[in-house]
């Protein structure tokens, strides 16, 4: 127990981390579980509801009951403060003290700490985030590598945003009143605690990004404990700024009320794309005729990824918010000029593409990315952003939105790049690691959700390959066996590749593909490894 009533950690606080749960902080993390955990929960039971519905042979389409919102056109997002003017370019990546320093120097506008898909949630890696965020805003942050290099902040570094963890995942490792706390909750809470004052003594303030929500009352129950957190620091409400991964497919029928709700609080919406294709095999699980390619055949350009990123932009600048466009995973390629000359060739086709449409500002995943992805915004967008930019010619349907028709087929190759993508990812995250290289790119739990639902979907629905093979769990088995040997020839923990690829057999064989890997998984997550960590802290 702690000394604060009905509070109980499960874990040990060892070092700075004492720093970080204070008795002040927990009684404020206990507010806000007692103000909104049930609203939470409620929500958490309508997504299942809907997705019975679409199980059932409905699909989503616009609210008649928020139309009135998405038709006046007199309603504007608030100003962007400081630091989110100008969001041209921003670098992601997950919480550990190198990472940070690294992201914050990149020369990106700003850059998106991540506690969730790039992060392994453990015990450790949670709460070093929250150590190094707190002496990022400080500016006191340091780092020194096993080979005695030594990292600092330089003078002009990148505006810091923060992506809590999805409002499906728990932080186990603290119970209140007998129930353990939302994850969703516990890193908002705890950044915003330590974080809030300082950031706007300094001129800024705490800026956040909000992932996977399926409905405009998710953005609703967020906007809420915004105003009760500014409200118990004592801070001027609209302080924070947030802004919206539109990652789901329900939520693409929902963005002008996602806006709406956050009221003064919102700073645009992000095409979250990678996990954006997940959500639309997953609510659409039972329907045959929304079985897709291989993944790599899902672009940016197939019809509903076209129709969604389109209306974002009009959406956004309709409403005076940034638009910011997606992800290139993408990572240099060392010792191979060919291999890296395609991949910057497909970064500088990806930002071209999405500083034509309108974008306000992009994603990238390395540091050696930035450059291009700046030459190619500072050329291409002049001012600060492209609000201007209205997109008013633009008429998405919903079924543009639900346009499943992408050429392509289904190959062994396809097969086994998704195997051998989630065998990669689920060994690392599970060991402690939420962000990996595979195949030159830098991939997160996105990546391993399509890999995992694409199978799942083949085998389910009966799918044959181009070649003539009728995709069942027996055929999967025989690829995914040969792809462990060799992900395990590649130095991984054996141990930990078992486990994922006993997994993957349990998914394809399942009535019903579950939600969410990372919630499967948990039970198998490492809580005390911190592979990122530095030797001392």
């Amino acid at each position: 127990m702690t000394s604060v009533p009905g509070v109980q950690i499960t874990a040990k606080v060892e070092g700075e981390h004492a720093s970080i749960l204070t008795p002040a902080a927990l009684t404020f993390l206990a507010t806000l579980h007692r103000n909104f955990n049930a609203t939470r929960k409620q929500l958490l039971h309508k997504r299942v509801l809907a997705q019975a519905h679409y199980d059932a042979g409905g699909l989503p389409d616009f609210a008649k009951e928020t139309q009135y919102i998405r038709d006046d056109p007199t309603w504007q997002g608030p100003k962007p403060m400081k630091g989110l003017e100008d969001r041209r370019v921003e670098i992601t990546g997950p919480v550990d003290r190198k990472m940070v320093i690294n992201a914050l120097n990149s020369g990106a506008a700003t850059f998106m700490a991540d506690f969730e898909d790039s992060n392994a949630p453990t015990w450790l890696n949670n709460l070093d985030g929250q150590v190094n965020l707190r002496d990022a805003v400080r500016r006191t942050i340091s780092f020194k590598g096993p080979n005695g290099k030594e990292y600092k902040l330089n003078d002009k570094i990148a505006t810091l945003l923060v992506r809590a963890r999805g409002w499906h995942l728990d932080e186990t490792h603290v119970i209140i009143d007998g129930q353990p706390m939302s994850g969703s909750i516990f890193d908002f809470g705890l950044y915003f605690f330590h974080n809030a004052k300082e950031l706007l003594a300094r001129g800024y303030g705490p800026y956040f990004y909000l992932p996977k929500m399926e409905h405009s009352h998710e953005a609703r129950l967020w906007n809420d404990i915004f105003n009760m957190s500014q409200d118990m620091l004592q801070i001027p409400r609209g302080s924070i700024r947030a802004t919206v991964l539109i990652e789901t497919i329900t939520a693409a029928f929902q963005m002008d009320e996602i806006i709406w709700e956050l009221r003064q609080h919102s700073s645009g919406l992000n095409c979250g794309r990678w996990d954006y294709i997940f959500s639309f095999i997953k609510k659409m699980r039972f329907h045959k005729e929304f079985v897709l390619p291989d993944r790599g055949n899902v672009a940016m350009t197939v019809p509903f990824m076209d129709a969604y990123v389109r209306l974002l932009i009009k959406t956004c600048h309709r409403r005076g918010v940034a638009a910011i466009g997606g992800m290139s995973a993408q990572i240099p390629v060392k010792n191979d000029e060919a291999k890296n000359n395609a991949a910057i060739a497909k970064v500088r086709a990806d930002k071209t593409r999405e500083v034509g449409a309108g974008h306000d500002g992009t994603w990238v995943a390395h540091p050696a990315l930035v450059p291009i992805a700046l030459e190619i915004f500072n050329e291409g967008m002049k001012g600060p952003n492209q609000y201007h930019i209205r997109r008013e010619e633009v008429q998405v349907s919903a079924l543009d939105l639900l346009n499943s028709n992408v050429p392509g087929g289904i190959t062994e190759e396809g097969i086994r790049d998704n195997c051998s993508a989630l065998l990669h990812y689920c060994a690392n995250w599970i060991g402690g690691l939420g962000c990996v290289p595979v195949n030159n790119m830098m991939e997160d739990a996105a990546t391993a959700e399509i890999s995992r639902s694409q199978l799942w979907h083949w085998c389910t629905h009966g799918a044959s390959t181009t070649e003539g093979k009728l995709i069942t769990p027996a055929y999967v088995d025989k690829l995914l066996d040969e792809e462990t040997k060799k992900v395990k020839a590649t130095g991984l923990d054996a141990g930990r590749v078992d486990v994922s690829a006993r997994y993957l057999k349990e998914q394809i064989r399942n009535q019903k593909l579950t939600d969410f890997l990372t919630s499967d998984l948990t039970p198998h997550l490492d809580e005390y490894a911190a592979p990122g960590r530095p030797a001392k802290l």
